[in-house]
């Protein structure tokens, strides 16, 4: 599994039947919505996506659209978020509509995915099997129940051999992490769909590029780490000389 998300949905309601038929982005209701995501940030113009291609947004880069009855916002700073202690003004930019938020990562099969309603969190899990359950707030779901109940084992990998531990959770939490997104938002990243589902490659999302002035620039700073680490392994070529000495060359 490949998935990816950092992914923000405020609705009236439930979020499918508004999605399903979202088809053309509201441009000045999506800017009075990023200014209450980014209050006092450089919001400037960039090249939109499809839904089911930007959840995972590079770094520094923003896709939202309002719908009618529905907003849909992708950011990878919204994954290192944990729902008990959300920021208050992103909560407050839903205008009290049920907030939905999703972060899952495939390579630390990593999830997170919370629900609100009228403004007071009724479920939060978050989980991964190298840190656990972090966070496990209000009662499950019933499409959670199977999972919980031991019906989804990861199964043992033929391809390492005997001896292998056991995975560390009783499921895999991309496994759940689907399904949430399907009952909360109507999609699917990996599986197989079903004719009910919304098509989030029909589903068009602003691009933005969006910046804290009073921090640092996230594609500058990633640059500048790799420019570190690769100053860090680069190859040197030593020359000893006739005296002793060593030259890098």
């Amino acid at each position: 599994m490949g998935a990816k998300t950092g992914l923000l949905i405020f609705s009236d309601g439930e979020a499918p039947p508004a999605l399903r038929g979202a088809r053309v982005v509201d441009g000045e209701a999506t800017a009075e919505l990023l200014q209450r995501l980014y209050p006092g940030w450089v919001v400037e113009p960039d090249d939109g996506m499809a839904l089911g291609e930007a959840t995972y947004p590079a770094d520094g880069v923003c896709y939202a659209a309002s719908f009618p009855g529905v907003d849909v916002i992708c950011d990878r700073r919204l994954m290192s978020l944990r729902p008990s202690v959300m920021p208050e003004h992103l909560l407050e930019a839903s205008g009290g509509r049920r907030v939905f938020f999703h972060a899952m990562h495939s390579v630390s099969d990593a999830l997170t995915f919370a629900v609100w309603e009228n403004g007071e969190l009724v479920r939060s899990l978050s989980l991964s099997p190298d840190d656990g359950i972090v966070e496990n707030i209000g009662a499950p779901y019933d499409f959670e129940a199977p999972y919980w109940a031991g019906e989804h084992p990861v199964e043992p990998d033929p391809d390492w051999g005997d001896g292998q531990p056991a995975y560390p959770l009783a499921f895999h939490p991309l496994e759940l992490g689907e399904e949430a997104l399907r009952m909360f938002a109507g999609f699917i990243l990996e599986g197989r769909r079903s004719p009910a589902d919304v098509d989030p490659d029909a589903v068009p999302l602003n691009g933005y590029r969006v910046t804290n002035p009073s921090g640092p620039d996230p594609p500058r700073a990633r640059a500048e780490m790799q420019e570190r680490v690769a100053a860090m392994h680069r190859h040197r070529v030593l020359r000893v000389n006739a005296d002793g000495t060593i030259t890098a060359v």
